[in-house]
């Protein structure tokens, strides 16, 4: 079965380390691992391919404008054409699948008018995120190009029901909308893995991987940490991620920074280590209307065997079974996670045993190899064998 993976978010360098850059990675080696052939048409590349990564074959698109700005969306908009054009000179294609992206929607009309197998990978709610977060200019264009987008696509993969609820909202997606959460390479991580920063005897590190963004949570990670230093506990925060709230978070820790570690970002490669350095990881998300995250954090924590903390938002209180693979907490309640941290501090016993659980329940349900064969079977296909 040959396979376009196609990603033409020129914020998301399809060999880099963001979020973003680790899932495209990991279904492309997914997809490869079923006996899939995939082409990697992308518009950011962002250095040399991963372990495993090596043979696929690249199509570069054509680099985007820098900044954030009315020609850089105008550019990405005019930009289908040469897309169109690079998918039309691939032969043999059996699926296209694509990674949603801002004015991209001529993957899905290609594989609608050529009767490929098109499938839509949808993360987040850009046109909102962009909006809110950020800037956009051609506003009616982004929304004109994620309809046909939407309307083009055979199934529409949603990372959650949050999204996916959204996703049924509109009319050009309604009906072909289908729930594939994140996952994780098990393998990677777990108590195999030896810790690569050892803690003191008697410590206990509490731990975040993850950008250092608002809607991440990390500051009440921070302030919770700092209460329980102040209460005189045991503990040290590692931080592994970096991002713009990076500075606030040295200065509220710089009284009690001979118990801080903060990473920056790291290389994929480094995270199986650090989060073997930890003995408690926190999923601290605060409280929004329509979490639609699958957080790709809360997978590698359970694959990892570490205790987990999280907030009870959205796909984390499906995911974690409170008491069982982890501690939970009401986000609107601001001492949930400073008691939940207080309790796993205490009772290592605990800790062990929700990491063993978490574990279990990742090889079991939450592998890559999940994600792939779900992807298959919408597409048509099952273990790489056309339907």
């Amino acid at each position: 079965m040959k396979i376009a993976y196609v990603c033409t978010d020129p914020g998301v360098p399809v060999f880099g380390r963001k979020g973003g850059s680790i899932h495209v990675q990991s279904v492309v080696r997914a997809l490869r691992a079923r006996g899939a052939e995939v082409v990697l048409f992308a518009r950011r590349i962002g250095g040399e391919p991963p372990a495993g990564l090596e043979s696929v074959a690249i199509r570069k698109l054509s680099k985007a404008p820098k900044g954030r700005t009315a020609e850089r969306e105008a550019f990405l908009l005019d930009a289908n054409d040469e897309l169109s054009e690079m998918l039309a000179d691939e032969p043999g294609l059996d699926l296209v699948y694509e990674r949603y992206s801002l004015f991209s929607y001529a993957a899905m009309e290609f594989a609608r008018s050529t009767g490929v197998a098109g499938l839509l990978e949808v993360n987040a709610p850009l046109i909102e995120e962009q909006l809110r977060y950020r800037s956009l200019s051609l506003v009616t264009q982004a929304e004109a190009a994620s309809e046909r987008c939407l309307a083009a696509a055979r199934s529409v993969l949603a990372v959650s029901r949050p999204l996916a609820a959204r996703l049924e909202q509109e009319t050009a997606a309604r009906g072909r909308v289908h729930v594939v959460p994140n996952g994780v390479d098990t393998a990677r991580f777990g108590p195999h893995v030896d810790p690569s920063l050892p803690g003191k005897e008697g410590e206990v590190t509490i731990g975040f991987v993850g950008s250092l963004r608002p809607w991440h949570g990390v500051e009440q990670l921070v302030e919770a940490f700092l209460d329980l230093r102040s209460a005189s506990a045991p503990v040290r925060l590692l931080i592994v991620g970096d991002g713009p709230m990076r500075e606030m978070i040295e200065t509220a820790c710089a009284p009690h920074a001979d118990g801080v570690v903060m990473t920056g970002a790291v290389e994929p490669a480094r995270v199986p280590g650090l989060l073997a350095s930890m003995d408690i990881a926190a999923a601290p998300y605060p409280s929004m209307d329509g979490f639609y995250f699958s957080p790709l954090k809360l997978f590698e924590y359970m694959a990892a065997a570490v205790a987990i903390a999280a907030s009870a938002s959205g796909q984390v209180a499906e995911v974690i079974d409170n008491g069982r693979t982890g501690l939970l907490y009401n986000p609107d309640n601001p001492g949930g996670l400073r008691r939940a941290l207080a309790r796993l501090i205490t009772d290592a016993e605990l800790r062990a045993r929700l990491g063993t659980r978490a574990r279990a329940q990742a090889e079991r349900r939450h592998g890559w190899d999940r994600v792939a064969e779900k992807i298959l079977t919408l597409a048509g296909a099952h273990r790489g064998v056309p339907a």
